[in-house]
């Protein structure tokens, strides 16, 4: 199975594509509309996950373009800020599914098989995961300067450098209950 990772994020798509790959999937990255469109016409990939905000762009003007590009393609929308109103127009304007950011790999592999969504705890991604995605991005964004991301992040620079020192590891899953 091929697939398409259509985000802005260059950290989260990256992470995101390594997990997939991981599990036996092939996955491109585009990080704008022009990019994700000219690999859906050259691959034709199996599914696509579309991030809602692409830069200035909007996620649910390519479901139509790549529903064209591939007519079974399943395409996933995700989304930081997810709402009931964004669902709908997702869903109307041709997704398969809708999902809330930070997607995981599992859920995602989940959403691809029309498998119910699974309440158990050991699919969330842990918080100090989501803190590191997170300050990663403040810096992408301040372009590596710890002080201006401090500041973006609202805290002191020492207790971000500290925080940066402390990379989380990789996740255990508590299957102790």
């Amino acid at each position: 199975m091929n697939g398409l990772l259509i985000d802005d994020d260059e950290v989260y798509a990256r992470i995101l594509q390594r997990s997939l790959q991981r599990r036996g999937l092939q996955v491109r990255i585009a990080h704008d509309a022009a990019g994700a469109l000219a690999l859906a016409e050259a691959e034709a990939p199996d599914f696509a996950l579309v991030d809602l905000k692409i830069g200035a762009s909007s996620g649910l003007d390519l479901i139509a373009p790549l529903r064209a590009a591939r007519a079974d393609m399943q395409i996933v929308l995700v989304t930081g800020y997810a709402s009931v109103a964004t669902a709908v127009e997702a869903i109307k304007r041709g997704a398969d599914n809708y999902l809330p950011k930070p997607v995981t790999a599992e859920a995602l592999l989940r959403a691809l098989n029309d498998e119910p969504a699974a309440e158990e705890v050991d699919t969330m991604t842990p918080l100090s995961r989501l803190e590191w995605e997170h300050i990663q991005q403040a810096l992408l964004a301040c372009d590596g300067n710890i002080s201006a991301a401090a500041r973006l992040l609202g805290m002191h620079r020492r207790s971000l450098q500290r925080k940066l020192a402390k990379r989380p590891g990789p996740e255990r899953i508590d299957r102790s209950f």
